[in-house]
């Protein structure tokens, strides 16, 4: 019988026990540099896109003054790209290209006048250029997103708004999903509703800073993502349930810094338990914060039942270092003059209404104009 020929086996070395480490770290500087990769790639295509933008434009400035001149360019210079470097130069993508040059143009020209404000005030001798060096965008934009998020953005046409969407999105990280969520249900409004006029404008300008109670609220709280119906009958253990089932969302809804802690947290007085629906510890404010459900319109009652658990947390919970725990109770409709009777001006405590379903911008816009001349 033939003899069968055996297959050679190839031994593999001995595996290092410090090989883990070692996988970890290569893992880690692999991870980072795709991140850098992916970053410089897309901070590259948003520069491009505004130089582009703004050849167009320069190009439109002197080129002729007849109605229909600039459509025409668009398409031609559509048809050569396209031709020449492939798809992403459609028509729509130059009027973009032009847009977002122009928007950003103006803010960076508004930035480059008050830095050359700024230093005339502070060292009058030292500037040696002319006052029009003004309306030369002498600085690169900081641009800090994805080139989908500002096509995103430059739909949103006031430009106080779009600038702190632009600014949280780049704090927060929100993905273009997130980002479209809070544009359409009106983060900014609803922010501004509950501040004064100087904290508004500082919205626009600095985004959403929270160093106190007031800065984390606002008017409505918007819960479409729960997928409950407003028409349907439910309880609240179904929105407490539904708020628990999707709390990434809730948290992204409530806003920054909150970490979950509790649900239905008990606690006893003199043999009567007692539950607070949601606990939650925001690590900016340095504090609990105690949110209850309300199905139907705020009563006094439910005000002095929150008050005994701020009460309670206050003085059997929190930590010496720790700020005054903050009560929200989330109810369908709030009545102001129950909250005001009720409540000392110094309380800790704040009802806020919620709505299932996104909010008309149009709604929002008019009672923050109805708010604003209230406010003089």
């Amino acid at each position: 019988m033939p003899t069968k020929k055996k297959t050679a086996v190839t031994k593999r070395a001995p595996v290092p026990r410090a090989l883990g480490s070692l996988v970890a770290e290569v893992r880690s500087l692999i991870q980072s540099a795709r991140r850098v990769a992916a970053s410089t790639v897309n901070t590259l295509q948003v520069r491009t896109n505004y130089e582009i933008g703004r050849r167009i434009v320069e190009h439109e400035q002197k080129g002729e003054k007849r109605a229909g001149y600039g459509q025409e360019l668009l398409k031609a210079l559509s048809e050569r790209l396209t031709a020449e470097c492939g798809q992403g130069f459609s028509v729509s993508n130059l009027q973009l290209m032009r847009k977002f040059f122009i928007e950003y143009k103006y803010r960076i020209q508004q930035q480059a006048a008050v830095k050359l404000i700024a230093t005339i005030i502070q060292q009058p001798d030292a500037v040696e250029f002319s006052p029009v060096e003004i309306a030369k965008p002498t600085q690169k934009p900081p641009f800090t997103l994805s080139w989908t998020h500002y096509v995103l953005l430059l739909t949103v046409k006031d430009p106080d708004e779009r600038s702190f969407y632009e600014i949280e999105a780049a704090s927060e990280g929100w993905s273009i999903p997130e980002l479209k969520r809070q544009v359409a249900a009106c983060l900014y409004e609803r922010l501004a509703l509950s501040r004064g006029k100087t904290a508004v404008r500082k919205l626009a300008h600095e985004g959403q800073i929270v160093t106190r109670p007031e800065d984390m609220l606002k008017e409505p709280y918007v819960l479409e993502f729960l997928g409950l119906d407003e028409k349907t009958k439910y309880s609240e253990n179904d929105l407490e349930t539904a708020i628990i089932n999707r709390l990434e969302h809730f948290l992204l809804e409530l806003g920054k810094g909150f970490l979950f802690e509790a649900r239905q947290k008990r606690f006893t007085f003199d043999e009567d338990h007692f539950y607070v629906d949601l606990v939650f510890y925001n690590r900016l404010l340095r504090c609990y914060v105690l949110i209850d459900l309300k199905l139907d319109k705020l009563t006094h009652q439910d005000l002095g039942q929150m008050q005994m658990y701020v009460n309670h947390y206050d003085r059997k919970v929190k930590l010496p270092e720790e700020n005054p725990t903050i009560g929200i109770l989330l109810c369908k409709r709030k009545k102001d003059a129950i909250v005001e009777v009720t409540l000392p001006p110094d309380a800790n405590i704040q009802a806020r209404e919620y709505k299932l379903y996104l909010p008309s911008k149009e709604e929002l816009k008019r009672k923050l104009l109805e708010w604003g001349e209230e406010q003089v």
